[in-house]
């Protein structure tokens, strides 16, 4: 192989090595969230690196599986959560 085919192999090794990497380890937080809209209820399990956000992954997640078009979803993503348990994984 030519030198320059072994440099893009490296870097395409490590750039895929960070991927892995940072896909592995992004759970700092871990939130379970409930939902309650046009009563129905649906809850989601989401990893996060922050509470906050976290949080209103699950949120939005939840409301993904209650509500259709942008109106309804919109309108779900303001509702308050019925349940957001919060903790390291």
């Amino acid at each position: 192989m030519k030198w320059a085919s072994w440099v893009s192999f490296v870097a395409l090794a490590l750039i895929v090595g960070v991927v892995v990497y940072s896909s592995l380890h992004l759970g700092a937080v871990r939130c379970q969230v409930c939902v309650e809209f046009r009563g129905r209820e649906a809850c989601r399990a989401v990893d996060g690196q922050a509470e906050d956000e976290t949080r209103r992954a699950g949120v939005t997640n939840a409301c993904a599986m209650l509500a259709s078009g942008v109106t309804d979803t919109m309108a779900c993503e303001r509702t308050p959560p019925t349940k957001a348990d919060c903790g390291t994984p």
